[in-house]
């Protein structure tokens, strides 16, 4: 080969790596935009995800209260009618040994 083409052709082997050198590097830079932009989405998602969590467990407190509400006044309820029955058998019981 001559010199000159020799060249010409190092030349456009030069130029073609520079283009995919180039393509390349628009690729990873694309791609690397589409990460971040997937990484803030994901950042907002687990931000309304810890938000909804946080929400759950105030609502499940709340209803842990009032059912331990609920129970205490039920027993207590019990407690009275049970006292009530146990008077109204001690007063049937005393009319019948009187």
């Amino acid at each position: 080969m001559e010199p000159s083409r020799d060249a010409a052709a190092g030349d456009d082997q030069l130029a073609r790596t520079c283009e995919i050198e180039s393509q390349l590097s628009s690729v990873v830079y694309d791609l690397s935009q589409q990460v971040q932009a997937a990484m803030e989405n994901m950042l907002k998602m687990i931000s309304e995800i810890d938000q909804s969590s946080t929400e759950v467990t105030e609502d499940m407190e709340k209803c842990k209260d009032s059912a331990l509400e609920r129970r205490k006044t039920l027993e207590e309820q019990k407690d009275h009618f049970q006292r009530a029955a146990y008077a109204i058998l001690n007063m049937l019981n005393n009319q019948e040994s009187g």
